[in-house]
């Protein structure tokens, strides 16, 4: 051993480490709790590590002693302490492990960073995990023997100048037979991680699944367990219970419920990950937050990394659960998860995953199923609009209220097909009492079609798609044109009569088009009404009236003039042919038309006092007034 290897050796970080260390604490951590379930990882890590090497040289493991970790708050001394007997470090090992970020600076790492395809594997060069403690402690002290190695090491830094690396005391040395001893010297405003409580809760948030025992010392009493150290999701299926399955639920997602749906499985290949995802029975209070925030949490070899890699698509989020990877990389940057290859390769196949276990209960227990949909069925339809690939198992998956029923889906739809209908039929609105009484069902009622009653406010995008079903295009009764001719009537006696017009069409529509001018786009004879008078529907190459409403409340998209639709059979339209063209007459029952149409689909006339006051000289006259 040469006397530098035995001297105190101080070296100093690079000008730019203090930025660096800044950069990392600040932008990386959004809560200081973080910083222990940063240490215990590195410590579970050691042990794994141990454990392999041990394969080899079973010598390593000395006296046998159990592999563990160990939190030692010191109120007296004001530290914390988190020991591991894992495989050590040596002294060059030290200033490797917590001295890459020294010799990097700040530029190098950043150019790096920017240049790595997979940044996550750089990033955890640089033990940016461990230096996460800096953000609670004023002082840092590293005590660590390597297996089977007769020499211990000190390495300290306050964080901001450098780090010095010493030959441990004697005392020390006695203390750590093996693995590594860390020993924090808290900060004032970080003194809550001296009690028990807090440390009890930070391991059983982040912390409860690793497999090695972590046991809490506490001043006085006897050293105790604070983890499960049982990974649930890695044990076999036939090992488990339904009771293990709630237990591990309501743990896992915080929940009282029971779960619906239990999805449990390991995947092998190219990648290898455990799964275990469960459906609530009930709605989650957050499911609707505009951030639409998974909470399926990801491990890797049993070890917490974050709740938010959005594991699945937004429309998959009321999904709770674990995916555990064996290959993802350990280390802090859990925002760069979100470009990490092999973690795309996890979400696309889980994601596929469950809606195949969705399709499955919905064909076998279509009970079950029911209680999902009730409670998830508006967020699955998220998907319709955003998942091409997935879109027609998503539609498969949905069930629909319609004219005829509720719970229907589109096979079913399909198969009650009127003779030569060829498109499924849609109407979306605010609520299904109001949808049920549209004037633009008339025409589909009269033929006895099923439609869809769509009052999800999601509604109004996914149908904004083309879209279709099995080979049948879905079809709005409140956009473009429609032709029903082909499609017989239920009741077809004197259906010749029924389609003659009393009013003349051209000249009608003249009339009130002039007396309109420009509160719409358009006026045209309705195919959708049989006896109502008049409705509004939107051009077929525009966005649909209730998307349009959606888009105006938030203050997006243009307000576009819709289109009138009149039915020339009805007594009101035939009285404005027949009355003088300009006269006072034609301007209110025009304008009548127009707003009642407006109050059918929800809305008020543009000038409720003007429409009262139309309203009343029209009723004055019909009583002769």
């Amino acid at each position: 051993m040469t006397t530098s290897d035995t001297a105190v050796h101080t070296q100093p970080f690079q000008a730019e480490v203090s930025e660096l260390l800044h950069l990392m604490v600040h932008s990386v951590y959004s809560e200081t709790d973080i910083f222990l379930r940063e240490l215990i990882s590195n410590a579970s890590d050691a042990c794994d590590k141990l454990r392999y090497e041990a394969i080899a040289n079973p010598a390593l493991l000395g006296d046998g002693e159990a592999l563990k970790i160990r939190i030692i708050p010191n109120k007296t001394a004001g530290t914390l302490t988190v020991a591991d007997n894992g495989i050590g470090m040596e002294r060059q090992e030290l200033i490797d492990h917590l001295g890459t970020i020294a010799r990097s600076g700040t530029k190098a790492f950043v150019s790096k960073l920017k240049e790595a395809k997979d940044g996550l594997g750089l990033i955890g060069q640089f033990g940016v995990g461990f230096y996460s403690a800096f953000m609670v402690a004023e002082k840092i002290v590293v005590i660590s023997r390597r297996a089977g190695e007769s020499d211990v090491w000190s390495w300290t830094s306050s964080g901001g100048s450098g780090f010095e690396i010493a030959r441990a005391s004697d005392e020390d040395a006695a203390r750590v037979a093996r693995g590594t001893e860390i020993v924090l010297q808290l900060k004032e405003d970080a003194k809550k991680y001296l009690e028990t409580y807090e440390i009890e809760r930070i391991v059983g948030a982040y912390s409860d699944n690793i497999l090695f025992p972590i046991e809490l010392v506490p001043g006085e009493g006897e050293p105790r367990q604070i983890n499960s150290a049982s990974a649930l999701w890695q044990r076999s299926k036939s090992e488990l219970t339904a009771d293990d399955y709630k237990k591990a639920y309501q743990q896992i997602a915080s929940a009282f419920d029971d779960p619906a749906v239990t999805l449990h499985y390991r995947a092998e290949g190219r990648y290898s990950y455990a799964v275990l995802l469960f459906a609530p029975s009930t709605k989650p209070f957050d499911l609707f937050e505009p951030n639409r925030k998974g909470r399926v949490k990801l491990y890797v070899r049993r070890v917490f990394i974050t709740d938010d890699a959005d594991l699945l698509p937004g429309y998959l989020r009321f999904i709770r659960g674990v995916v555990d990877s064996e290959d993802l990389p350990l280390n802090i940057s859990r925002e760069m998860l979100q470009n990490n290859p092999q973690l795309a390769q996890i979400r696309k196949a889980v994601a596929t995953r469950v809606v195949s276990e969705l399709e499955s209960l919905a064909e076998k227990d279509p009970e079950n199923f029911a209680k999902i949909w009730d409670a998830f069925g508006a967020v699955l339809k998220e998907g319709i609009y955003e998942d091409f690939e997935r879109r027609e198992k998503l539609l498969a998956l949905s069930r629909f209220t319609t004219t005829s029923g509720e719970k229907r889906s589109l096979k079913q739809v399909i198969a009650d097909f009127k003779s030569n209908q060829t498109e499924i039929y849609y109407l979306v609105g605010d609520s299904i009492e109001r949808l049920k009484s549209n004037p633009r069902l008339e025409a589909a009622t009269a033929r006895g079609i099923e439609v869809l009653l769509l009052s999800d406010p999601v509604d109004a995008f996914w149908t904004s798609m083309p879209s279709e079903f099995e080979g049948k295009p879905l079809k709005s009764l409140s956009q473009g044109d429609l032709n029903l001719d082909l499609i017989p009537r239920v009741d077809d006696k004197d259906e010749a009569k029924k389609d003659e017009p009393e009013a003349d069409e051209a000249a009608t529509i003249a009339v009130i088009k002039a007396a309109l001018g420009e509160r719409v786009s358009d006026v045209k004879a309705s195919t959708r009404l049989t006896s109502s008078a008049s409705c509004l529907v939107a051009d077929s190459r525009g966005p649909s009236r209730e998307l349009e409403r959606i888009l105006a409340q938030q203050n997006r998209g243009m307000k576009t003039k819709p289109i009138l639709e009149i039915n020339l059979r009805h007594p009101m339209v035939g009285a404005i042919t027949k009355a003088q063209a300009g006269s006072k007459v034609v301007d209110d029952l025009s304008l009548l038309l127009l707003e009642q149409a407006q109050i059918l689909d929800g809305e008020l006339p543009e000038d409720p006092a003007a429409f009262a006051a139309r309203l009343n000289r029209l009723v004055l006259q019909g009583l002769g007034g």
